[in-house]
């Protein structure tokens, strides 16, 4: 096999042309029965294979950088940077990323995993290589779908300013161009480049505005007309009107066409754009078909496509995606909006049975928010479905448009508390941190999938700012036999004793109840209490527990700084100082990918953990004081 062969980067050049339709072969096969294991982002690198070939063997890696928008397209770039041993453990708690981790290899030239991100940073790459005087080449890669965040425009609008080369490349799955406009834009792409065309422009600019009088009339006419007609025939318009040079597009799956026009690229003085047209999922029919389905999958049978985890329960995201079109059916002024996530968030269903009331912004979560509050300034009522760390690029819209109007936008964020496998960038554990510092937002958190719909009904009648947070995963069906009515502010007592008290947030509520049965079958009471509300806190709730307990326990699936527990530790510490309060939550710290149980248990917030800081900070120390 030509992949193994492949022990690093330079390894690919040592290969005949005619072999490279066999080696991206070969390496769709090596992902496809990796993937199928481990589970992953699979269309996106499947429609790469070729891309990423010709970038290895076009530049000098890992002197040349490469940054990849988003990541999730990596795969291939792994496998011909000599890490093709990691794919066995993907993702997976202590193997190797989904994403570029500049760690893990010399070949990752930037940490990536959020969107349209890129560009950015490869320019930051190629000032300092100006400003320290080194040589190498810059590309950024950025997919159609990236190029929606406005982070990306703010980007190119400043990449247009420089005076040294720097390349885009363009990743475009979606848009479909015919052959006759690519391969004149390509020949047109081809010559701007040539140093003897730029010398040309030049030539005849100066030897027309030297002629007395009509001279510079007639340059300018030239430069008029060359403009119009290029407006006709090049698609990357946008880009050249920018100062930024378009070249393509580009057959993304001819690795010799890319080879070429990427050297072409190399010699352009300034920003560069290469625009290549990719297929998503290319080469496995279902991924072809439906590539959303598999952008990220887990473990599947590569023969139907179907996954090999049966799913017994609905999600979380599924009991939301049920009930907003129920919320949908009953107020017509309510209204959602995702920033490129129909299928993530669950609003799929919504968009097509409300069309009209559904709004796919794409990846750009500061609009979505602002577009929010606009509805809502305007008498509509917007839900917001947002997965958590992707609220973080809308945090300033949430405190500057929407909290100081005190707009009733109601957020449903998904994906709240660890998410595993994707790592570092997609753990959604710091919203209730960064949304606690907000004045007039307030955040719940249900205990189950039941909790959720009453939650949802509340939220959509509330006057307010309010967010809803909800983990990755199966809805938790235990304890349906409590359904106190939701309550602004209100928390909910579940099992009342005295001694120890559990006051316990969202997803920590089912491991409040196994820890509550553990502590019982050691013979100890234990309370457990609902939070429900992390902002307002139920101080009332608080008070009736430091009455009877010695000792209360807070339990949230976020970080410690800024969380429920130091909220409720303080104010027990300036109400009741004799009361001991252990907090349960996550570290000061970025959580690698992994398994949710297994970070769980490495993170102390799984119910073991729980019961031994329990018997360590409190019991073990009141068995020896008495």
């Amino acid at each position: 096999m030509l992949l193994e062969r492949i022990e690093q980067s330079s390894d690919i050049r040592k290969l005949k042309e005619e072999d490279y339709p066999v080696l991206a072969q070969e390496i769709r096969q090596f992902l496809l029965e990796k993937i199928s294991h481990t589970g992953g982002h699979l269309a996106s690198n499947l429609g790469v294979v070729e891309l990423t070939m010709a970038l290895h063997l076009a530049f000098d890696l890992p002197k040349d950088k490469i940054i990849w928008d988003v990541g999730h397209q990596s795969y291939t770039h792994k496998l011909l940077s000599g890490r093709k041993d990691g794919f066995d453990d993907l993702r997976q708690f202590g193997g190797m990323s989904g994403f570029p981790k500049r760690k893990e290899s010399p070949y990752d030239a930037f940490d990536t995993g959020h969107s349209s991100t890129s560009i950015s940073a490869g320019l930051g790459i190629a000032q300092a290589r100006e400003i320290l005087g080194k040589n190498y080449a810059v590309i950024s890669v950025i997919g159609d779908g990236a190029l929606t965040g406005g982070m990306a425009y703010e980007a190119l609008n400043n990449a247009a300013q420089m005076k040294k080369n720097f390349i885009i490349v363009l990743n475009d799955n979606e848009m479909s161009i015919s052959k006759n406009v690519g391969g004149m834009s390509r020949y047109l792409g081809s010559v701007r480049t040539r140093e003897s065309y730029a010398d040309l422009k030049k030539g005849v600019d100066k030897a027309l505005s030297s002629i007395p009088v009509v001279g510079k009339s007639l340059s300018y006419g030239l430069y008029l007309a060359k403009n119009g007609i290029k407006q006709f025939l090049v698609p990357g318009m946008l880009f050249e009107d920018m100062g930024i040079t378009y070249l393509g597009p580009v057959d993304g799956h001819n690795v010799k066409e890319m080879v070429q026009v990427f050297k072409e690229a190399r010699r352009v003085r300034h920003a560069v754009l290469v625009h290549v047209i990719t297929k998503k999922g290319k080469g496995y029919g279902p991924a072809e078909k439906n590539p959303s389905r598999f952008h990220g999958v887990d473990p599947f049978d590569i023969a139907t496509g179907k996954s090999l985890k049966e799913k017994a329960y609905p999600s979380y995201t599924d009991v939301f995606s049920k009930k907003i079109c129920e919320l949908g059916r009953e107020n017509p002024k309510l209204v959602a909006i995702t920033a490129a996530m129909p299928d993530g968030t669950g609003l799929t269903k919504f968009s097509k049975e409300f069309p009209e009331r559904f709004f796919d912004v794409g990846i750009a979560e500061a609009h979505a928010v602002t577009s929010a509050a606009g509805m809502a300034s305007a008498g509509l009522k917007p839900v917001v479905a947002v997965y958590s760390s992707f609220l973080q690029r809308g945090y300033d819209q949430v405190l500057h448009d929407v909290c100081i109007q005190e707009l009733p936008v109601l957020f449903a964020i998904d994906r709240a508390g660890l998410v595993g496998s994707d790592g570092e960038t997609h753990q959604g554990i710091f919203d209730i941190s960064f949304l606690s510092l907000v004045p007039g937002m307030s955040i719940m958190a249900p205990k189950n999938f039941r909790e959720l719909q009453s939650m949802l009904e509340f939220g959509v009648e509330f006057d307010g700012p309010l967010a809803i947070r909800y983990p990755r995963g199966e809805a938790y069906r235990g304890l349906l036999e409590f359904t106190a009515p939701v309550e602004y502010g209100k928390s909910e007592m579940l099992y009342e004793e005295e001694g120890i008290a559990l006051f316990a947030l969202g997803s920590m509520v089912s491991t409040g109840e196994h820890v509550r049965e553990k502590l019982k079958s050691k013979g100890y009471s234990c309370t457990l209490v609902n939070a429900r509300f992390v902002k307002p806190l139920d101080t009332e709730m608080v008070d009736r527990l430091c009455k009877n307990h010695r000792l209360i326990v807070t339990m949230e699936e976020n970080v410690l700084r800024g969380g429920m527990g130091m909220c409720a530790t303080r104010y027990i510490h300036e109400h009741y100082p004799d009361i001991r309060v252990i907090q349960i939550a996550l570290p000061d710290a970025y959580v690698e990918h992994g398994n949710v149980s297994a970070l769980r248990e490495m993170l102390g917030i799984d119910s073991d953990s729980v019961i031994r800081r329990i018997f360590e900070e409190y019991l073990d120390k009141e068995r020896q004081d008495s």
